[in-house]
């Protein structure tokens, strides 16, 4: 069966230092380029096609992943993930543009 899933990221990490900026440019520029986009300030979320790609992208940022501050992941259904309610906003133009899809061409 094809299940695509959610990955959303949280985090919540420190940038008082010069040290700990540049963790965190490090850290979000990781997540951009295992194809995360910003949901929200310190959201991140990207679309994965099955169960078998979480491990890959979960490896893959707790190298990137700063030792200071916090970071989550949350794996949801796509079902679920769609169904979420807005109590004040909107989607953003750029979550419409990519709705769901692997990949889009802009």
């Amino acid at each position: 069966m094809y299940e695509k899933l959610r990955l959303l990221c949280f985090f919540d990490l420190p940038m008082e230092t010069s040290k700990e900026q540049r963790a965190y440019r490090i850290f979000r520029k990781k997540l951009l380029e295992c194809g995360f986009v910003m949901l929200q300030e310190s959201v991140y979320v990207r679309t994965l096609p099955n169960r078998s790609q979480l491990a890959k992208y979960e490896n893959q940022l707790k190298l990137a992943t700063p030792r200071n501050g916090l970071v989550e992941l949350l794996y949801v259904s796509e079902k679920q993930f769609s169904d979420r309610r807005f109590l004040t906003g909107e989607k953003s133009p750029q979550e419409v543009a990519v709705g769901n899809n692997k990949m889009v061409i802009i």
